[in-house]
């Protein structure tokens, strides 16, 4: 009894340090997950942060940039919105976990888990045949299913939206890995090869996500039947929306809140005070025009800060075995978004108020 007592409190613990920074309810996860899973849990604490990074990174130059509060996966939370912006956070949060466990499973992490050679020996296609150490996704597909969606205890429209997005998460693990070969032959003349499926890096998961995203689908339903609940009236326009929905895409609900605007209910911060680019060295046409973005189109002026960056220069080797460096100075001009006259702003606003995202 204090051996399982431990492990619950090892648990809670990972648990804690991750998903209580990523705003997961972490009582519900461990209530409503399977307890003999409790093996996978740090990998999917893992895969959870991993997500959340991603998420950070694919949204870091836009007016909703990813905060902490919109990482409320379970309904049982105040935040129940179905925005465009939750349904990537669904999405990519599932795909995390899948991920990882994939991973870890193929490495070896798990006992009852290993590579994926449930093709090896067949005939691939013309001069390849399968073989090697696929990673193996439908482990790591099955396990994230049962974590994940568990979180998702409700039954209503919202429910069926985040279940829904969260499929499309891990569909996209299996729409970007990668066949990767080795060739075989005399001298190496490469007369066959032997070919294996492995994960893409998750950064083109994210980016596929990313995608995915901006083609999102709102769902149009009718209200006064959504407003019937877990009723059979309520499940027929649930079904009759869903059915013609791709398997692949993202939807919603919602349209985005103004995220112009800090809204502490919503758990929305704002875009004043924002750091943005306008010079730099390989910036994408979307890096180059975040302070139009998040400054001028919200009512805000550019403001250019000049901050002292210290970092390590002229270093040298000292035989033996040290590198000494210097502490080089230099001023690096910054930019940010900063309140502006009050006239002046609304007058932006309203010029750009069909642009919310």
């Amino acid at each position: 009894m204090r051996g399982s007592t431990f492990l619950l409190l090892s648990i809670v613990g990972i648990y804690g340090a991750v998903l209580n920074a990523a705003a997961w309810s972490v009582n519900n996860f461990l209530m409503t997950g399977p307890k003999a899973y409790l093996t996978y849990s740090s990998s999917v604490a893992a895969g959870a942060q991993s997500g959340m990074e991603e998420c950070k990174f694919q949204f870091g130059w836009e007016r909703w940039n990813c905060p902490e509060s919109a990482l409320q996966l379970s309904t049982h939370n105040r935040l129940r919105s179905a925005t465009r912006e939750t349904s990537f956070v669904h999405a990519i949060s599932s795909a995390g976990v899948m991920y990882t466990l994939t991973r870890n499973c193929s490495l070896g992490d798990f006992e009852s888990c290993g590579c994926d050679d449930s093709r090896n020996g067949r005939v691939g296609g013309r001069g390849w045949v399968w073989g090697g150490c696929s990673d193996n996704v439908e482990f790591g597909e099955r396990i994230s299913k049962l974590f994940v969606d568990a979180l998702e205890t409700g039954h209503d429209t919202r429910a069926l939206i985040n279940l829904h997005n969260n499929e499309v998460g891990r569909l996209a693990v299996k729409a970007t890995m990668k066949r990767a070969c080795k060739c075989h032959g005399v001298s190496g003349s490469c007369s066959i090869q032997t070919c294996w499926l492995q994960l893409a890096d998750f950064r083109e998961i994210g980016n596929y996500l990313k995608m995915k995203y901006d083609q999102a689908h709102k769902l149009e339903m009718d209200k006064r039947r959504m407003r019937a609940g877990n009723s059979a009236d309520s499940r027929g326009a649930t079904a009759e929306t869903f059915h013609h929905v791709h398997s692949t895409e993202l939807v919603f609900l919602e349209d985005s809140p103004d995220y112009c605007t800090r809204n502490a209910s919503l758990g929305h911060h704002g875009t004043e005070g924002r750091e943005c680019l306008q010079t730099g060295k390989n910036l994408s046409q979307w890096e180059r025009r975040s302070c139009r973005r998040l400054c001028t189109e919200c009512g805000l002026k550019v403001e250019e800060r000049r901050t002292e960056v210290v970092s390590s220069c002229n270093c040298k080797f000292h035989w033996c075995c040290t590198v000494r460096c210097e502490q080089c100075r230099q001023l690096v001009a910054k930019h940010f978004c900063a309140r502006r006259d009050a006239a002046v702003a609304n007058h932006t606003k309203r010029r750009n108020k069909g642009h919310r995202r």
